[in-house]
């Protein structure tokens, strides 16, 4: 379930940060929250609300298996999801007289996007927005004939770029605390107290002390879009000499071996290069 202070890792220090770090919004699970051994099809976390919202990677929407008892919802590492968070780049953008329809990219994967158009408000919200802007979308997951896709319920412009990174960490930790709670006993669930928790009332991982080896793809992929992201940064952009590693890593605060890698997969793939010397790193799409 998703209970009123309920919080895992971190210490006093890292209740201080909590603002910085998940500023962006949405909610964490409780030590409460039961997770299933299957993260399939199988067996299927009611412990809290569907509606709940929940930050997410396209790659994981991707991966969800559909619920068991409910074609119509889906499970992410055995936990119901049908409300989420998203963050990437606006692609694609179509209006028309009672919707907008667009593709959000988050460097994970492509999904499809729609906003219906039924206020004055919603209109205003949606010419904010343009092809090539970072956006945060909350919404509905749906699905059909086989093809997921998100019914949108806000759609705001990134201004701050701090937000993409909060977000992808908000994914990990999230990601790590349903995976973890498979090696623990699930403990009995009053699903009368669930309540949903907004993040500024939890305190955060300790991201320089978290276990990775456990993680596999996802996480691996939200580190990869976490670095590119500082690459895109406007700011970073400018920078004719570019960027070093230890940079990346002082500004992710992210564990070094993992940065280190992705770093390299990247470079490999030609998606970096070196400036001025072999420390330096420009994103190759910026030029």
């Amino acid at each position: 379930m998703y209970g009123g202070g309920g919080h895992y890792g971190g210490d006093g220090g890292g209740a201080a940060n909590a603002n910085s770090l998940f500023g962006g919004g949405g909610f964490m699970p409780s030590q409460s929250t039961a997770v299933p051994e299957s993260s399939g099809g199988g067996s299927v976390s009611k412990g809290r609300n569907a509606q709940t919202l929940l930050p997410l990677t396209v790659k994981q929407i991707m991966d969800a298996a559909q619920a068991s008892d409910d074609k119509s919802n889906f499970a992410i590492n055995g936990v119901e999801v049908s409300t989420v968070r998203l963050v990437g780049r606006m692609l694609g953008k179509i209006e028309r007289v009672t919707d907008v329809a667009f593709t959000l990219d988050d460097g994970t994967g492509k999904i499809d996007v729609n906003r219906w158009e039924n206020e004055s408000t919603d209109t205003k919200e949606m010419a904010d927005v343009n092809d090539g802007n970072y956006v945060i979308v909350n919404g509905g997951l749906k699905g059909f004939q086989g093809k997921r896709h998100v019914v949108a319920y806000s759609v705001r412009r990134v201004t701050n770029f701090n937000d993409i990174t909060h977000h992808f960490l908000h994914c990990i930790y999230v990601h790590l605390e349903l995976t973890r709670s498979k090696s623990r006993s699930p403990p009995q669930i009053n699903s009368s107290t669930a309540t949903p928790v907004h993040v500024n009332q939890v305190r955060p991982p300790n991201i320089q002390a978290t276990s990775f080896p456990g993680l596999g793809n996802i996480a691996e992929n939200d580190v990869s879009s976490l670095i590119m992201n500082v690459f895109h940064d406007p700011a970073i952009i400018d920078r004719e000499d570019g960027i070093t590693e230890a940079y990346v890593i002082e500004r992710l605060k992210l564990p070094e071996d993992m940065v280190r890698k992705v770093f390299q997969e990247h470079i490999d793939a030609g998606n970096i290069y070196n400036t001025i010397d072999d420390l330096h790193y420009k994103s190759a799409l910026n030029g």
